[in-house]
């Protein structure tokens, strides 16, 4: 029979999700020594290695790959046993690593944390935000346990569910012919300087997709953050789709303006979305109960 062992998992667990034995080891109150051990004896009762080093760092190969949701989720059902132990009233604890793109993390991130950290305050959130692409990718590499991202996702290891409705909105500086107009009509864009996100990113991929209903323009500025696009518009550089969240601000101030646009479908959808072979434990359950998502609304 294999003698894994829990404290083996939870080291596999530390060293996958820090990259480092050093940072795996103060994580477990553990010596460097006792985790290089532990490693290495569950890499040789599973017969093969679980990371490739490189720069320093330990990542995770293909086997570990495979191997590492299996070893979270039994972690994760061990306290879900304990959890459910009559005479365990404790506050609902643990960790829970979250990923969000840009506009959801940089403009949303109350709607999206605030009813959890209400519901179970004693729930260690760790954000992290990037565009789209980036974020699904730490999904896969299982480097977060859940995303919410305004892209589509469409991967067979993924698994999306409908959070929120969303939309992006035309903008340009008060001072802009476009934003002295009072009906504007499709042919009015015509030769516009946009200013456009990074490739990657949802904002960038739904803006290109409503580009192809205007006349040709002209791609001004590609800037890697919303805020910079934003002040880019304000100081009349050119026009640009915005996340309507990352304009409130400088509306009311009168620094920008929204055009009406009837003409382009810039609706959106904010999702959440998970890795199919990730066990769905109590902290992802309060996390989806906590956003009302229905989890049988699945892409």
């Amino acid at each position: 029979m294999i003698g894994l062992s829990i404290r083996q998992l939870e080291v596999f667990d530390a060293v996958a999700t820090t990259g480092s034995v050093r940072r795996a080891a103060e994580q477990l109150h553990l010596t460097q020594p006792a985790i290089s051990m532990a490693l290495a004896e569950l890499e040789r009762q599973l017969g093969s290695t679980l990371f490739d080093r490189e720069r320093g760092r330990l990542r995770l190969n293909a086997q570990g790959a495979e191997q590492l949701p299996l070893a979270r989720e039994i972690l994760e059902r061990l306290q879900d046993m304990q959890r459910r132990h009559p005479g365990t009233r404790e506050a609902l604890s643990g960790a829970l690593r979250i990923g969000a793109s840009n506009t959801v993390g940089n403009y949303l991130v109350g709607e999206l944390l605030g009813p959890i950290v209400a519901q179970h305050p004693m729930i260690a959130l760790h954000l992290t935000v990037d565009n789209t692409r980036e974020i699904v990718a730490m999904l896969l590499d299982h480097a977060i346990d859940i995303a919410c991202v305004e892209g589509p996702v469409h991967h067979a290891r993924l698994e999306t569910l409908a959070w929120r409705s969303d939309a992006l909105v035309v903008c340009a500086a008060p001072s802009h012919p476009l934003a002295r107009r009072s009906r504007l009509k499709a042919q009015d864009f015509a030769d516009a300087h946009w200013i456009l996100r990074e490739r990657g990113s949802a904002t960038r991929t739904l803006t290109e997709q409503a580009l192809t209903a205007l006349p040709p323009g002209r791609i001004l500025l590609e800037l890697g953050q919303i805020e910079a696009i934003k002040q880019a518009v304000i100081a009349g550089l050119g026009i640009a789709c915005l996340p309507y969240a990352a304009t409130l601000d400088a509306v009311a101030t009168g620094r920008l303006r929204v055009l009406r646009t009837p003409f382009l479908n810039l609706d959106r959808r904010l999702s959440l979305v998970l890795h199919r072979s990730r066990y769905r434990g109590t902290l992802i359950e309060a996390f989806l109960h906590s956003l009302e998502v229905d989890t049988h609304a699945q892409d």
